[in-house]
Parts: C-alpha cells; structure tokens; sequence
C-alpha cells in the first residue's frame, strides 16, 4: 500500500471549519501505529501548470492567490493555492503507483470532487480527481471511469469530464444535500445516483453495487475513486447510514474490479475518519 501524503497539509484552519487538519493528522497518527497493512510512504509529484489548466480556467488559478474567501464554506487561507496543488500533487503520484501496479491512496487536504472548471466550493480549490483523469488520458488511458463515493455529488468532476468520451463518472450521493445536484445523469458520460437521507445500510449498498455493476460495463483500463467517508452513520455532515465494514467493503470491491485503481481522500468529517480509512484499505488489500 502506497500513501502519499504531505504535512504541511495541516497548517491551515478556521476556526470551527468542519474541514480541519485532525482529517489528516489523526489518520497518519493511526495508520503508522497499525501493524496490519504494511505502508509505504511517499510525497506528492511536482507538475505543470498545464495540467491544471486542462481542468480549471487560467482566471480561476489566478483567482486562488486573492485573499478573499470563495463563499461562506470555502474561506481563503493563508498559502491555500500551494496547499491545493499539493493535493493535485498526490493524486497524480496515485496515479502513477496505480500504472506501475500499486494500491495508492493520497491522504492530503484540500479535496477537491466539487470545485469546478472556474470556481472553488464546498472546501474544494483545485480538482485533483480530474487533474488526474485527464493526465491520464493524455498519456495513453483509453477509458478511465471514476467512482466517486463521497456522500455528496461530486459536481466539479462532472462539470469538468462531462462529455469526454473516453472518461466516465459514477457518484453515489445523499440527495437532497450539498451541493444540491446530481438528481439525473448528465451528458453522455456521468451517472448519478441519488440516495434519499436515512438509507439503510443494505439499501445503500444495493445503489452502491449498481453503480459499480454500471462502471464495470464501460471497461476502463483504469479506475480513479474519489474517496469521500461521510456516508458513515455518525458523520455530521449528512444523514445517511454506513458502517467501518461497509468501508472495508468498498476497498474489497474496487479491488475485485480487476482493473488498476488510485485513490483519492475527499469527505469525511467524523471523529472516527481514521478507522474509516484503515477499513477501506485494509478491503482495498485484501485484508
């Protein structure tokens, strides 16, 4: 198991902000203290601006040096466009663990699945699943599907790889919730699976299963997930009903796909986001 992560993820902070360094902090905390999963550490890769520039507005990057928030869940921190190519830094460095046949997962703050083509939101200022998408198409993927998990639709992904032919998003979602989108399928390439609050846990995990029923159908030679934990029972962000197991149960699942897969930490914000984590590799394993 590859992680790639980067500390100086946890220098910024508002004060009460559910998206908060102890995110990343106590889940390192716990995934260098386990013994189960052998890890191997690593740091995110440097990149061109061109890349980014592939998904995001060159007015949009020039926007994340203002110092002036984004709205009122995406304040503007101190170095947040540095801390946000970090994270675009640690999902390529999965992305290519993943082609060289590793398990990768980038465990770095910022996420990134809402922020779209020309603005920052929902905690997120630059794409980094889509970044990644799209730099592997552009050397030599022919079909990358990304599974998008989070509790909340993962609206920048669709709004920037909508209509690729060659990409293809599946995003399990609570609706209604944040960011209020995702009740039908979009262009020719994203599908949306809306789940209504207070699911029970094996009614999500049917939707769960079709999703990944629907992304096995497009047979992409690569698989990008946008790993967000907040579907968990005691999340507080929204309502839905899942369990560790259930975690563990989806890293089994992408794993049984049989296709190379990085991973891309997005929400979560329970206080038991660590163990959450753990189970989703510990699945992604085989363990």
């Amino acid at each position: 198991m590859k992680i790639i992560t980067d500390e100086r993820c946890a220098a910024y902070s508002a004060p009460g902000h559910p998206e908060r360094p102890a995110r990343v902090t106590k889940t390192l905390e716990l995934l260098r203290a386990q013994t189960e999963l052998p890890v191997t550490w690593a740091e995110p890769l440097a990149f061109d601006d061109a890349l980014i520039l592939r998904a995001h507005s060159a007015a949009h990057l020039k926007r994340l040096a203002v110092a002036e928030d984004f709205d009122g869940d995406t304040p503007h921190y101190p170095e947040i466009e540095r801390h946000a190519r970090r994270s675009v830094g640690g999902a390529l460095h999965a992305l290519q663990a993943a082609r060289a046949g590793e398990t990768a997962f980038s465990l770095l703050r910022p996420p990134g699945h809402h922020a779209t083509c020309d603005r920052a939101m929902g905690f997120c200022f630059l794409n980094s699943i889509a970044i990644a998408v799209l730099e592997a198409l552009n050397t030599g993927a022919k079909k990358v599907a990304v599974f998008d998990f989070d509790v909340h639709h993962g609206n920048g992904t669709e709004a920037i790889l909508v209509n690729e032919p060659r990409a293809a998003l599946f995003s399990i979602h609570q609706h209604p919730c944040y960011p209020g989108t995702g009740t039908g399928n979009v262009g020719d390439n994203c599908f949306n699976y809306p789940v209504a609050p207070r699911t029970p846990r094996e009614e999500y995990r049917k939707v769960l299963s079709r999703a990944l029923e629907d992304l096995k159908k497009t047979k992409p030679d690569l698989v990008a997930v946008s790993a967000g934990f907040d579907a968990y029972a005691r999340d507080p962000l929204a309502q839905e009903t899942l369990e560790a197991e259930d975690f563990h149960w989806l890293g089994e699942s992408v794993r049984k796909l049989g296709v190379p897969a990085f991973s891309v930490l997005e929400g979560g914000y329970s206080r038991d986001l660590p163990e959450l984590v753990l189970a989703y590799l510990k699945g992604l394993e085989g363990k």
